[in-house]
């Protein structure tokens, strides 16, 4: 029997919305596998072209394999055990060890601190350890706490590291968890409806599996690296992007529903109108993610495709499978507040008819006030510190590794079993050591002999070259080390024909926040320009994709203001993650101009039927609810962030939370409106929209035609 037109309409929604259950059932639970092929291992994010990473590989020569420092302290609790039994307690504890899986090699001697009132000794681990190495740790804790009168703790780059896979256990399920349970409750108060914001959540979490499942196998065939942090921002982007093009896509499909009663139509009137804009939006967030492949930072490169696809999902379910649901429900998706045709979709809330009104009455005011306020806060952007985040300071919560440090640092020298790592010619070998000892900063510098340690005999030499541990006075983290590792560098590269490299902990470090700064004023054009040249397009104009990208650039700079002032003085921080302004950047930028897309592609379509000075007031009135309530809904998903007690994270989350409030409040409500109401036609330029205006409901007393 064959079909009639009308019933293979039909058709096609259910198969979307078959083919969609049969997506979310396979791939949804890829959503919390994303850990098994994740790694939380800093060495493998260095960046490519970096003097330190040149290090990483010329030591593999010296040792067996690259290994991963775990630095035991012991305090003294008593005095009932003389200095000399608990050193030789503490030797044998390292020493039964051996064999330890995960261990590599033997461990140091147990070594005594000038005050003689602790003890140190160093673990070598395997740096691929994974999930395995917070169990690695508790065999070696086990063993040193066996040493009487003393307090044992784990320090060093494997404590730290061990920390770090214990604060994103869980990611999937908490951060997923937290996110999807707000935005539920923020559409549920927005929509006044039971049926819809399930939906909405429904596509978001089948866009998620969907991104999850093929950034799973791109991980798994090293095409990609994932971290924690990098998951944990898909998660959220993810949820964020699709809720905010569902709301964009409902909203018209609402509005299309009070003109017609035909599911059908009202369906195709509402992707018609608004495809456009949401592909634009999605197009300026993917493109601006990729540019992050410019950067030389292995995880900014990460997450550039990363974030792409889950962009791309997110638009691919908004508009395959929320329409597929939307003309399967009809009116009833909107229950109990579902519309009814009436033939007429105008409306818009007192208040947003308010701010138009006010928007049309003193245009110049209101754009000189917002612009006023902004400028404000983008003094204090300067003050922002990104030269990154002190070991007592990237956890949120107390860590046992911080902790270790800390103790570590008040009866040794600071860089104590993390040293940096010279490598020069062997016959430089005198020269080299002399200059790093004679280096500011630097407390010891001793040349790694066949034992594979410092001192005690003659130099290993490996194709002519050997490797120099210089131990440096301030804690390997800090910022006074890496000032030290400046100086060094200076050093031991002046000495002639040494051809000397530095490298180790503190130096990776220094390179990561040097090129963090480089990749910052390479990748910052990049996005202005590709955000422009699709504004360009979309809007057919010249003048208003420059008026926007500015206006999003400086909403960028007011936020890194106020996060200045608020890491500072509210959260207690002294530093900021060395790529925090770059991720804040790529994100408020092209999320920002999001909400501008979404209102002025309204405002271009409005004025071609009611003239500008109309069409920037109509577009105003029809698009205020819905963009605030994205923002208020992007602004959620990524302070959800915040559960993830990484000062990182946290810092990521205010900068993205604070910056698209501050953009759909005040930059998107009041300055862009304001000043192209004030501008006129001339801000179409070189394109011309010449109408006649028609009067707008709601506003209509203040507008004289």
């Amino acid at each position: 029997m064959s079909l009639t037109p009308r019933r293979a309409l039909w058709l096609i929604p259910v198969v979307l919305l078959v083919a969609w259950l049969g997506i979310g059932g396979t791939l949804g639970p890829y959503a919390g596998r994303l850990g098994e092929v994740s790694t939380n291992d800093r060495a493998a994010f260095l960046p490519r072209s970096a003097e330190s990473t040149e290090v990483v590989a010329r030591q593999r020569a010296f040792q067996q394999a690259e290994t991963l420092p775990a630095i035991v302290v012991w305090t003294v609790d008593d005095g009932g055990t003389s200095t000399g039994a608990r050193q030789a307690a503490a030797t044998r504890a390292l020493a039964s060890l051996t064999g330890v899986p995960g261990v590599v090699g033997e461990a140091s001697p147990a070594l005594p601190s000038r005050d003689g009132k602790a003890l140190e000794g160093v673990v070598q681990l395997r740096p691929d350890l994974g999930k395995r190495l917070p169990d690695t740790l508790d065999r070696i804790r086990s063993a040193a706490e066996r040493v009487p009168g003393t307090t044992a703790r784990t320090a060093g780059p494997a404590a730290s590291q061990a920390d770090l896979t214990d604060a994103f256990a869980g990611i999937d399920g908490l951060l997923l968890g937290v996110a999807l349970a707000t935005v539920l409750v923020i559409l549920l108060l927005v929509h006044r409806s039971v049926l819809l914001p399930l939906v909405i959540i429904l596509g978001s979490v089948f866009a998620l599996g969907l991104a999850c499942a093929i950034v799973y196998a791109l991980a798994a065939h090293d095409v990609v690296r994932v971290d924690g942090q990098v998951q944990g921002i898909l998660s959220i982007l993810v949820i964020g992007a699709a809720t905010d093009y569902a709301l964009l896509l409902t909203a018209r499909y609402r509005e299309e529903l009070a003109l017609r009663a035909d599911r059908f139509a009202a369906v195709r009137a509402a992707l018609r109108r608004s495809w456009g804009a949401i592909v634009a939006s999605a197009g300026t967030v993917a493109l601006g993610l990729l540019a992050l492949l410019l950067s030389d930072l292995t995880n900014n490169r990460a997450l550039g495709p990363v974030g792409a696809i889950g962009v791309v999902c997110a638009v691919l379910s908004s508009l395959t499978f929320l329409p597929a649901v939307l003309v399967l429900l009809g009116p009833a998706a909107y229950w109990p507040a579902a519309p009814r045709a009436t033939g007429d979709a105008r409306g818009g809330s007192r208040v947003w008819n308010r701010v138009a009104a006010l928007v049309d009455r003193a245009p110049r005011k209101v754009w000189a006030g917002a612009l006023v306020g902004l400028l404000a806060c983008a003094a204090f952007a300067p003050t922002l510190t990104a030269k990154g985040v002190p070991l007592d300071e990237i956890f949120v919560d107390d860590a046992p590794s911080v902790a270790a440090q800390e103790s570590l640092g008040r009866h040794f020298p600071g860089g104590s079993g993390n040293p940096a790592v010279i490598i020069a010619n062997a016959d430089r070998v005198d020269q080299v050591t002399a200059a790093a000892r004679a280096t500011d900063g630097v407390a010891s510098a001793v040349a790694v002999t066949a034992s594979g340690r410092p001192g005690g005999g003659a130099p290993q030499v490996v194709d002519g070259r050997v490797r120099v541990d210089a131990t440096l006075r301030a804690a390997a983290d800090s910022g006074a080390a890496t000032d030290t590792v400046a100086r060094l560098r200076d050093a031991v590269h002046a000495v002639p024909d040494a051809d000397a490299l530095v490298g180790g902990y503190t130096a990776q470090q220094y390179d990561t926040r040097r090129t963090a700064e480089h990749d910052r004023t390479l990748i910052v054009p990049v996005v202005l320009a590709i955000i422009l040249v699709i504004l360009v397009g979309l809007l057919r104009s010249l003048l208003m994709p420059v008026l926007l990208v500015a206006t999003v650039a400086l909403n960028f700079l007011a936020t890194l203001g106020i996060s200045s002032l608020v890491f500072r003085h509210v959260f207690g921080f002294t530093g900021t993650d060395a790529s925090v302004p770059l991720y804040g950047f790529v994100f408020l930028v092209a999320l920002g101009v999001d909400y501008n897309i979404f209102l002025m592609s309204r405002v271009r379509e409005e004025s071609l039927i009611h003239g500008v000075r109309q069409g920037v007031l109509r577009g105003l009135v029809s698009t205020g609810g819905v963009i605030t309530s994205a923002g208020v809904v992007l602004a959620a998903t990524f302070a959800a962030l915040g559960v993830i007690p990484l000062a990182f994270l946290v810092q990521i989350a205010f900068i993205v939370a604070f910056g698209v409030l501050l953009d759909t409040l005040v930059v998107r409500s009041l300055l862009v409106p304001a000043l192209v109401r004030d501008i006129g036609r001339r801000a179409w330029w070189p394109g011309r929209l010449s109408r006649e205006p028609a009067p707008l409901p709601g506003v209509e007393e203040h507008v004289t035609v």
